[in-house]
């Protein structure tokens, strides 16, 4: 069942595949915003995807963060998420992610629940 106040961690190392560079959003080896975003969706899913019926999954729907210090190859980043809101179908959750020297990087993250089924169909639909 899900509950405000729930919590979820998940963490990842970075490497060169996980880079500003590699990512093309910059030009340095440094963890990438949009990775840090991904271990934040990460960390949010699956945690509540074992509370959801059968058939059910969620879809992140919007992202409001700030990454606010640089993680070096090599460092682990590790992704706290609460959930802070539950209406309706929209989740939301207070995300926050931390290497050795403090935190990197936080914000809130909203995800839908939804039929996988139905969401498929329609993605289809979108051709």
């Amino acid at each position: 069942m899900l509950e405000i106040g729930m919590k979820g961690k998940a963490e990842t190392i970075v490497t060169i595949d996980n880079t500003a560079k590699a990512f093309t959003s910059g030009a340095l080896d440094v963890f990438a915003t949009p990775a840090m975003i991904s271990l934040m969706e990460e960390t949010c899913w699956k945690m509540i995807q074992p509370e959801l019926e059968e058939g059910s999954g969620s879809v992140g729907t919007k992202v409001d963060v700030s990454h606010t210090a640089p993680s070096a190859i090599g460092m682990t980043v590790k992704c706290e998420a609460t959930l802070t809101e539950i209406d309706g179908r929209k989740l939301t959750f207070e995300v926050v992610c931390s290497d050795e020297n403090g935190v990197v990087g936080m914000g809130t993250h909203e995800r839908f629940i939804i039929n996988n089924e139905k969401f498929m169909a329609k993605a289809q639909g979108r051709h």
